[in-house]
């Protein structure tokens, strides 16, 4: 499972490896889907969504987080 906690985490990880660029600010493609995903989890007031319910572009930056236990 992942937590709603461990989203902004994850999130932050990848804010720090893949920092938003040009004056505009864009997010980069890797904090972009897990934003998404972010964004979802708090509208349908969830507080943790099962990792297989994930696509496998946010899967895979999940699983690749270093924080993961």
């Amino acid at each position: 499972m992942l937590s709603l906690t461990q989203l902004e985490e994850i999130i932050n990880y990848w804010r720090q490896q893949r920092p938003a660029t040009g004056e505009e600010c864009s997010l980069s493609p890797e904090v972009n889907v897990l934003a998404g995903l972010y964004a979802m989890m708090i509208y349908e007031r969830r507080h943790e969504l099962a990792l297989e319910h994930l696509d496998t572009q946010a899967r895979q930056l999940v699983e690749s987080w270093p924080g993961r236990g």
